[in-house]
């Protein structure tokens, strides 16, 4: 039984490229005592994982190559050592992008084998999550209040966007480019959104925060943290979530002018967090996230790319800003 993997053939110096990975083929590996072989159904790409190949995030360690790309997959359990997880259980896993992984059985996660398996990934997994917390336990969300969230259509942001309402406060979206815009507030019930690519976007973002802003989710750093900075309300918060426009290249753009003055005038509190230390509270997280998303109230996206060999390609166009929602690649059937 053969194995693809996508490897690191090389660490960008700049932007993203394909032939930064290599295809190769390899044996399938062998579970031993207490482990499973899983085979991949469906894979994510995540810009988290990009600041990974920069070494930027220190919870992927320092960036080698010649190893498989990382990421995480639900795949189907095909043989087991292991007699708490049995053959053709649905699991979620770390596998990286491959065709088959072998894991020990406690770093594996058994999920409900019903549905659309890309959810475990989305909404019930790492996005899902990153928002629930993030805007709930660091942006403490108030009936009435006014949150701004940046990279909106993306994995995380459409979430954010959409649990912002369920809390009652009035949403703000920004994302790049008007079909994004239109979906937000046409499809998932956003109060407005601001195309940061139009030649009007400094302007109708300020008119759209004209009553100030008690929340800003930020995904994206640079011009459009700098912009909400600048219009948050006395004793708003800002929620440190990624920094997108800072990790496809070798020369990231300084931070925002303004820190710490408006922070100390405004009383602003502006706190970065992962979504790992809240593993413990997973649990909480994914009820009320099945919860919202089964009463109809949230409506998790994704879009997709097919087999594993279209993977980098994937990668590069979400980095690009192409995916609406959870970008996956569907691998397996």
């Amino acid at each position: 039984m053969n194995n693809r993997q996508i490897v690191i053939a090389s660490l960008p110096t700049d932007k993203l490229q394909a032939d930064n990975f290599a295809l190769r083929t390899t044996p399938a590996p062998t579970p031993a005592e207490g482990e499973v072989l899983c085979r991949t159904l469906v894979l994510t790409v995540a810009a988290g994982q990009r600041a990974g190949l920069q070494g930027s995030a220190s919870y992927a360690g320092a960036p080698r190559t010649g190893v498989v790309m990382g990421g995480s997959a639900v795949a189907r359990v095909v043989a087991s050592n292991a007699p708490d997880v049995d053959v053709g259980a649905l699991v979620a896993c770390p596998s990286g992008w491959q065709d088959y992984s072998v894991h020990p059985a406690a770093a594996v996660r058994v999920v409900e084998d019903e549905g659309d398996p890309a959810h475990h990934l989305g909404v019930y997994g790492t996005n899902g999550l990153t928002a629930y917390f993030g805007l709930f336990d660091i942006g403490e969300p108030k009936n009435g209040q006014t949150v701004v969230v940046s990279a909106a259509a993306g994995s995380v942001g459409h979430l954010v966007g959409q649990l912002a309402k369920i809390a009652g406060c009035r949403v703000i979206g920004v994302a790049g480019g008007d079909e994004k815009c239109r979906l937000l507030t046409e499809q998932l019930g956003f109060d407005a959104a601001v195309n940061y690519r139009a030649p009007d976007f400094r302007d109708a973002f300020r008119n759209a925060c004209a009553g100030g802003v008690d929340i800003y989710f930020d995904n994206t750093g640079g011009e459009i943290l700098g912009g909400a900075l600048r219009r948050m309300k006395p004793g708003g918060r800002i929620v440190c979530c990624g920094v997108v426009s800072q990790y496809d290249t070798s020369n990231p753009a300084p931070g925002p002018r303004g820190v710490p003055g408006l922070l100390i005038n405004n009383q602003v509190r502006m706190e970065g967090f992962l979504v790992f230390a809240y593993a413990a509270r997973y649990a909480e997280g994914r009820s009320k996230l099945r919860e919202w998303v089964k009463a109809g109230r949230l409506r998790p996206l994704q879009d997709e790319f097919r087999g594993l060999e279209e993977t980098p390609r994937a990668f590069i166009d979400m980095l690009g800003g192409g995916n609406v929602g959870t970008r996956i690649v569907r691998v397996g059937d």
